[in-house]
């Protein structure tokens, strides 16, 4: 991951690109990448979706990388460690969701009772 950071770094200095890169422009390229990640799977049904042909996974796949490469400026930008917030997220979700309670369920965690 740290290499990855620092490529996306050495990529943004090379461009004199960091003076757009403010947390607000981060976090709109973010939505913009998100918004294009949904095109492919427009429509589908969820078996289709499952089961991508390959133009369309290669469209994912491209997608993907934007929706990283914006979620890992932003984090650098902030000077969040992206790797240990999910970690923690993960652990309050694991309190949120027990296993007991959310096993084979969709419900959002103030519904599971």
């Amino acid at each position: 991951m740290d290499e990855l950071i620092q490529q996306i770094r050495d990529f943004n200095r090379e461009r004199d690109w960091a003076q757009y890169h403010s947390p607000k422009n981060l976090v709109m390229c973010l939505a913009a990448e998100v918004g294009e990640l949904l095109e492919p799977f427009q429509w589908l049904t969820e078996q289709r979706s499952q089961d991508l042909p390959p133009a369309k996974k290669a469209a994912v796949e491209e997608e993907i990388g934007d929706v990283t490469i914006c979620l890992l400026n932003l984090a650098d930008k902030l000077g969040i460690d992206i790797v240990e917030a999910a970690t923690r997220k993960l652990e309050q979700n694991k309190i949120k969701y027990p296993v007991h309670k959310a096993k084979g369920r969709a419900d959002k965690y103030t519904e599971l009772g």
